[in-house]
This record gives C-alpha cells, structure tokens and sequence, in this order.
C-alpha cells in the first residue's frame, strides 16, 4: 500500500510548493516519486490532464491519493464526483485534506459527496429556471429569439447578391455566418 500526493497549480506563475508543505504538515510522509505535481487549468477534465491521466493509470488497489483541496480533483461538481468514484473503483482510497470528512472512502466521505452532488444538481435546475423566465421576458418585452425566419434570409441574401456583394460581404452585412449564405446563395424565390 502506497501514499500519492496530487498538487495542481493553473499557472506557470503559481507552483505546488505550499500544497506539498500542506500535505507533509497533515502528517503524510510521501516519496518524492509519488508526488505528482501538474500545472493545467481547473477547466480541463481531471482524466485529460496529462499528470493525473498518468498517476491514475499507476495506482493500485490499496493505495492512497492525497490532495489538499477537493477542487484539485475536477473542474466541476460532476468532474469530481465521476473522478472520485473512478478511484473508489480501482480500490485508492481518497483522503482531501481541506474537507470536514478527509476520507472519501469512508461512508461518511461518500455521503458528502452525494450531498455535493446533490447541490449541484440543484444550483444547475436553477440556472435552468432563470434561463427559462429571461427568455420569457425577453418573448414578453416583444423580442424575437432564435434564428432568423430562413424564408426572409433567403430574401436578405438574394437582395444583397443582385447588388453585387460578394458571399463573405453579405455574411459580414448580415451578421450571419457564410456557410448560411452559400445555403441560400442559389436558391431563388
């Protein structure tokens, strides 16, 4: 059974220093080796990152991952959850040091992060909601959403065409994107 250390930094200004001193100060004594250190943004996937991709791939049953933060993990909610739960099956138990519940192996571990899950579920249906009541109040304050009828396009891009623009002209006068424009280039009404 070994002990592995995951430090994260998101750029080449910042380094992992502090998180390895962290880990050490928490009573983890970690080979060198062991201690994967990675600089990529928190917005990547945690099994894209290179580093981890590979630390993931030399764990073994019985082993230990320390990291210092939970957000070291994944860049979201449901990164994490889907990483944590990829560990727990390969058998790594999971200790994150800034939480209340450090093992997140133990049932107590797993049900914090149900509950984790569980608020990010909901923070997503509210976004949902408050998506849905501005799109109703834009519908409401008379706004036209979505696209273009492509019955008046056709006519935009064929008056356009007679004055003698060119395609990337009339995608440019429009506001539309040029693939559009070649769409209804030859078709006239």
């Amino acid at each position: 059974m070994r002990t592995f250390a995951y430090c994260r930094v998101s750029t080449t200004e910042q380094t992992t220093e502090n998180q390895v001193l962290a880990i050490a100060n928490a009573g983890y004594e970690i080979q060198s080796n062991r201690v994967i250190s990675e600089t990529i943004s928190g917005s990547v996937k945690a099994i894209e990152r290179p580093e981890f991709a590979r630390l993931v791939d030399r764990l073994e049953d019985g082993d230990t991952l320390v990291v210092l933060k939970l957000d070291r993990l994944g860049r979201d909610a449901i990164d994490i959850q889907q990483t944590v739960e990829r560990l727990r099956d390969l058998g790594i138990r999971l200790i994150c040091l800034d939480l209340p519940i450090s093992d997140l192996s133990s049932a107590e571990g797993i049900l914090m992060l149900q509950m984790f899950g569980a608020f990010a579920e909901f923070e997503r249906n509210k976004i949902r909601e408050r998506t849905i009541q501005g799109l109703d109040r834009a519908k409401a304050e008379g706004k036209k959403l979505g696209r273009p009828p492509a019955l008046q396009t056709n006519r935009d891009v064929q008056a356009l065409k007679v004055q003698g623009f060119g395609q990337s002209e009339v995608a440019r006068t429009l506001g539309i994107g040029l693939s559009t424009v070649k769409r209804h280039w030859k078709e006239v009404l």
